[in-house]
């Protein structure tokens, strides 16, 4: 993609987001992915990058990126817990849903443990 940086004489134009002479805008999976964990469709995260960086992912690329981190993901899935957890946290956060033109309330539940060091884990979201 070829980036356009404005010039002036006494050169403080600062770019924000595409800084001068950057040729690589890599940190951008990790935007993706923070979108993609906060909920946002890959239409939305799509819309989102085509208005800061002036171009629009398609659907697939978002997708692609987003697939990089499920290894992790299922690596958490498979750790071996603890035997035992003196405290447990049992919370769900509520959300409405549209589904085939219905709006549908559902919760998405998370339990939390602290184990027999004091450290917090998430134990499950389901």
């Amino acid at each position: 993609m070829d980036i356009q940086v404005p010039q002036d004489r006494k050169s403080t134009f600062d770019p924000q987001i595409v800084k001068k002479r950057q040729k690589d805008i890599s940190a951008i999976d990790q935007k993706i992915i923070s979108m993609y964990a906060k909920g946002m469709t890959t239409r939305q995260i799509s819309d989102i990058i085509d208005d800061i960086y002036g171009f629009e992912p398609s659907e697939g690329f978002i997708s692609d990126v987003t697939d990089k981190i499920l290894p992790q993901i299922e690596d958490w899935q498979n750790k071996p817990l603890d035997e035992v957890y003196p405290i447990i946290y049992i919370d769900a956060i509520h959300y409405s849903v549209r589904d085939e033109l219905v709006i549908r309330k559902l919760a998405a539940y998370i339990i939390l443990g602290i184990n027999t060091s004091g450290m917090k884990e998430v134990l499950s979201l389901m």
